[in-house]
């Protein structure tokens, strides 16, 4: 089992491949859509449609960069209100469609200063949260790098969620919980062994199913072996998820939350 602190630093690096990457490296025919329809674009979440194995699917995905200029631009990351009403709206047209969605998450969380206080985000979030829970169409989540508090969760309440290797999940950062709990952010070490946000940690409760490895033998595995893997993956139980009725796929996925 690898360390914590070994986990966190990988799930941060600007090397992981980013969602746009992991849409093109497993899909094909990708068209990016734009819009909240409400007040803007926000380019920390990308979204459109793709063929997954000649199905047609809704992805949608946090983005940040691999340098400081892309990451300005992608807000690190970090959605204001109409990157999740951005998302919102293409579930809904997913499940009008009845096309299965799947979300890459990697975000350290909602961006939360003034401009996103005064144009909603709680209510986007929880809007959300209430969308996602009454779809009828298959959904699959993804952590590919951070995954902190209400801004991954909002992306993440799939019929399964799945996470790699290097990934984490968490109410909050070991920084934030450490200086919340212990007035000292220097204890970000300690926290993050009490939060119990790694893959294998998370695997154990039943928070996630699936666990997409990023080695083997402790040796690193080819980015594109791994895509390759979570394309036969994803492409084998969005099928198998395709056999339930609507009604079934609804009742799965909140009865799937209730147990936390």
């Amino acid at each position: 089992m690898k360390d914590v602190k070994e986990i966190i630093t990988a799930a941060r690096s600007i090397s992981r491949l980013t969602a746009t990457e992991m849409i093109h490296a497993i899909c094909d025919g990708f068209v990016e859509f734009h819009g909240d329809r409400k007040f803007g674009d926000d380019p920390a979440i990308v979204g459109g449609i793709a063929l997954l194995d000649d199905m047609p699917v809704t992805v949608i995905g946090t983005q940040k960069g691999h340098d400081v200029t892309e990451n300005v631009y992608r807000n690190f990351g970090s959605p204001h209100p109409e990157g999740y009403r951005k998302a919102i709206r293409l579930m809904k047209q997913a499940e009008k469609f009845n096309r299965p969605i799947v979300t890459f998450i990697n975000t350290s969380g909602a961006f939360c200063d003034v401009d996103s206080e005064d144009r909603g985000i709680g209510e986007a979030i929880a809007e959300s949260l209430l969308v996602m829970s009454q779809l009828t169409v298959p959904f699959i989540a993804i952590f590919i790098g951070e995954g902190g508090s209400g801004g991954a969760l909002a992306l993440a309440m799939g019929n399964e969620v799945w996470m790699l290797e290097n990934t984490m999940y968490s109410v909050l950062s070991p920084e934030g919980f450490a200086s919340i709990l212990w007035k000292d952010s220097s204890r970000s070490d300690e926290a993050a062994k009490v939060m119990k946000l790694t893959p294998d940690d998370l695997f154990s409760l039943d928070v996630i199913d699936k666990i997409v490895m990023e080695t083997r033998r402790k040796v690193a595995r080819k980015s594109d072996d791994v895509m390759l893997e979570l394309k036969r993956e994803l492409s084998a139980k969005l099928k198998e998820l395709k056999q339930l009725t609507p009604a079934e796929l609804v009742e799965q996925r909140q009865k799937r939350f209730r147990n936390y």
